[in-house]
């Protein structure tokens, strides 16, 4: 119960200095006059994009399931993900959202075995397509996107190096756990002598349980190479209507200056950079990169428009259908029943 206070506490106090690093000194009339204006078709559109993102994820888990031979009604498919992105919303570098997932399919009757190869499986290809997307701008460097890209490239050359870091660990937790665990274990060991954990038996075991989840990954990648594919084309599809968000909102107040290539690709970079960063759902850093990036495509006047509406689909509607359904869960699905009781 500490915690989940202290997520929302901290979750909060970033909401208001965020609020307060977009919009002190502006003149929030004009701000609302230019929403006002913008077409509501294409705002619609948007949050269509956000529905299909998070049911996107549901797809991938229910295929995951039957490949391993658990069936699942696909509402409840559809309710993990909402769970896996309302904790991930809420939580810093989106942590909280897979061991809610786990929680949550327990009380449909899938073994923990099942359902961490499963999200190992989400987490690793989620991360890859952002990764490759991100690395092919930074090595190919269209002057196109570059141009837009050059203020920020410090913060997207971090972004892409903790999720570089991210994957790797996770592929060294999926294809040799033992030398994970072992420099895991060294990790902690030297982490304790700094700052003493309560019980550092505890946290190795619990590691050591977590590196048991992973070890069934492995031979799924193994024989099921071909699903792997249809994985990575789903979540691929997945991620970019997230960016198409961005290219909704540039359409709802009729510009037509910049293709839709341009638009999503600086989208696509805003999620590299922030993605990994310890902020519930990258916040702070993704408004004012879209401040920072989206100026020259939106204008001078109607940027904060622009990322109010954007960024207001993407993440902040993402997290009330999320925490909707979330609720809704808490309801539809229930602990298993012992027999005899």
């Amino acid at each position: 119960m500490k915690k989940k206070t202290g997520n929302l506490l901290f979750l909060a106090a970033v909401f208001l200095l965020t609020l307060w690093s977009v919009f002190h000194g502006q003149n929030l009339r004009a701000v609302l006059q230019d929403l006002a204006r913008a077409d509501w078709r294409c705002v619609a559109a948007g949050v269509l994009c956000v529905v299909g993102f998070i049911l996107g994820e549901s797809l991938v888990i229910g295929y995951l399931l039957r490949q391993l031979g658990v069936t699942v009604k696909p509402s409840h498919c559809c309710l993990y993900s909402f769970i896996g992105f309302f904790y991930s919303c809420i939580t810093p570098s989106a942590s909280g959202g897979q061991p809610m997932q786990i929680v949550a399919m327990r009380k449909d009757r899938i073994p923990v075995a099942v359902s961490a190869v499963v999200l190992a499986i989400v987490t690793i290809t989620y991360k890859l397509v952002l990764v490759i997307l991100g690395g092919a701008v930074m090595l190919l460097r269209p002057p196109r996107f570059m141009a837009f890209l050059a203020p920020a490239e410090p913060v997207i050359y971090l972004g892409m190096g903790l999720n570089v870091v991210c994957i790797t660990v996770l592929l060294l937790l999926v294809f040799h756990p033992t030398a994970a665990e072992g420099l895991a274990r060294r990790a902690l060991a030297l982490v304790h002598r700094i700052r003493p954990f309560r019980s550092l038996e505890q946290r190795q075991e619990q590691l050591h349980q977590m590196v048991e989840q992973y070890r069934g990954a492995a031979s799924f990648y193994r024989t099921h190479r071909g699903v792997i594919v249809r994985v990575f084309a789903i979540t691929f599809v997945q991620r970019c209507l997230l960016f198409l968000v961005t290219w909704f909102t540039y359409r709802a107040f009729a510009l037509s200056q910049q293709p839709l290539s341009v638009v999503t690709t600086l989208q696509a970079m805003i999620s590299v950079a922030a993605d990994m960063l310890p902020l519930p759902g990258g916040m702070g850093v993704s408004e004012n990169l879209f401040l920072t990036l989206f100026e020259p495509v939106f204008g001078p006047d109607l940027v904060l428009p622009a990322m109010v509406i954007s960024r207001g689909i993407s993440y902040y509607t993402q997290l009330l259908l999320s925490a909707v359904m979330t609720l809704a869960a808490s309801f539809l699905l229930r602990e298993p029943q012992e027999k005899g009781t």
